[in-house]
């Protein structure tokens, strides 16, 4: 039986229009038909929007190599950075029992420059078998490039030269790229990133199902999520019953009214990678063009003791959208006291899964008193299917809502801007009047 995802406005009633937010939900159906039919900008980069179609029935492959990859030792490190990273993490931190012996253990690196983190690595590394999965389209963004140099030499060193091939896969490029070319020579196991698929929507990709997969967990119910919930939001459904069309109209109904932060809120820890993941999807599409919904993000109940003040009485320019999980898997009661000295004896017997529904019930309706409107997407349950459904949502919808804003949801050219100084303050060869004048700017500001 499919479970449903629901996406519930009410909460923005007293902040936008309903004829400005009628407007938006036309315009973002006639963007979603120019999605579909590859007429928007960006169109080159739209092949996520059918991957459901064919991934179903493309497995295989993906779980052969990861039942591989797991009979030759315990350890896979993921080397990858933002949506070659994010993706697996996400999905693999919302599945995991945190207390748990994992049978495989999944560790990560390339997704930062910290000395220590890498230098730690290698030292865990040191006392274990394991197998290196390395993520990148050109094989040259220099965190995984220098991440993977240092971890391929560390196995070299540790199994010797001839043993390394095979435990090393690398997902790159069909045809071109450093890192396609390297593997090509070395003879490892590749899978390919299509070149019509960018970084922050190829969790559908073996980007995001090897990883998945040598976690233990079922990616055809992952897969089957996905495509259930492309047939409901993609095909035929260009009204405001379509739950893409909802949240992306009503975001952007919010934006237009002064409200330029979005935060992200569950009330299962298991899903702060999930929100990582969402803000880059939204953050890298939509902020360019000095435009953009800021993407944050908070865990609640934990941050309503950190970041409730602000949210409930601070500068009144944030939304919140919240992650409602219907289900959990445990079950796990209040016991009674015969002292009640801690005061909660009317809480004695009742779920802990009802206490955290109550509270994320009296949160919204606090937040939205105190002038914060509140999005609610409603989930079943975190299981792969479940999961699977949120994240192609959240793909569309975002295509859609770059659309509405008038941005190209699928490049990210601001992001050269960092690397191009970077190189030039390393040496780069080629680099040398921009380092000088760096520098000077370095000096100048101390």
């Amino acid at each position: 039986m499919k479970s449903e995802l629901l996406v519930n406005i009410n909460g923005i009633s007293s902040f936008a229009g309903r004829e400005e937010l009628t407007r938006i939900s036309d315009d973002a159906a006639g963007h979603l038909v120019a999605l579909r039919e590859g007429l928007g900008r960006g169109s080159e980069y739209t092949g996520w929007l059918r991957l459901p179609d064919v991934t179903v029935n493309e497995t295989t492959a993906v779980k052969a190599c990861a039942a591989r990859l797991r009979n030759q030792a315990p350890v896979t490190v993921v080397v990858g950075i933002g949506g070659s990273y994010l993706g697996a993490r996400a999905l693999t931190e919302a599945l995991n029992d945190p207390f748990a012996p994992q049978e495989h253990r999944l560790l990560f690196a390339g997704h930062t420059l910290s000395e220590d983190y890498h230098a730690a690595l290698l030292k865990f590394l040191d006392g274990t078998a394991y197998n290196i999965v390395v993520i990148s389209k050109s094989g040259t963004t220099t965190e995984p490039a220098i991440a993977f140099r240092i971890l391929r030499d560390h196995l070299r060193n540790k199994i010797g030269t001839a043993a390394t091939r095979n435990h090393i896969v690398a997902i790159t490029d069909a045809s071109r790229g450093a890192l396609h070319d390297l593997a090509v020579k070395e003879g490892y196991e590749t899978f390919v990133i299509p070149d019509d698929v960018g970084g922050r929507y190829s969790v559908l990709t073996p980007v995001g199902l090897l990883p998945l997969a040598l976690a233990g967990y079922d990616i055809d119910a992952f897969a089957h999520g996905m495509l259930d919930m492309a047939l409901s939001v993609r095909e035929g459904n260009d009204t405001t019953d379509n739950i893409a069309i909802s949240y992306a109209a009503a975001r952007n109904a919010l934006y237009n009214r002064g409200y330029t932060t979005e935060i992200l809120i569950s009330y299962e820890p298991s899903l702060v990678f999930l929100a990582e993941w969402w803000k880059q999807l939204y953050g890298e599409s939509e902020g360019k063009e000095s435009k953009g919904i800021f993407p944050a993000s908070v865990t609640f109940t934990t941050d309503l003791h950190s970041m409730g003040q602000y949210i409930q009485q601070g500068e009144r320019k944030l939304f919140e959208t919240v992650i409602h999980v219907r289900e959990s898997h445990k079950k796990l009661v209040v016991p009674g006291a015969s002292d009640n000295s801690d005061g909660i004896g009317f809480i004695a017997g009742k779920r802990m899964t009802e206490v955290n529904h109550k509270a994320e019930a009296g949160t919204r309706i606090a937040h939205i008193d105190g002038g914060v409107p509140v999005i609610l997407i409603s989930m079943e349950r975190i299981d792969e299917y479940n999961l699977g459904q949120l994240m192609y949502f959240f793909e569309i919808a975002c295509a859609i809502s770059g659309y509405v804003l008038g941005v190209n949801p699928f490049d990210q050219p601001g992001v050269e801007s960092y690397k191009m100084n970077m190189f030039a303050l390393l040496g780069k060869p080629g680099f040398e009047a921009e380092r000088e004048r760096l520098e000077k700017k370095l000096q100048a500001n101390g």
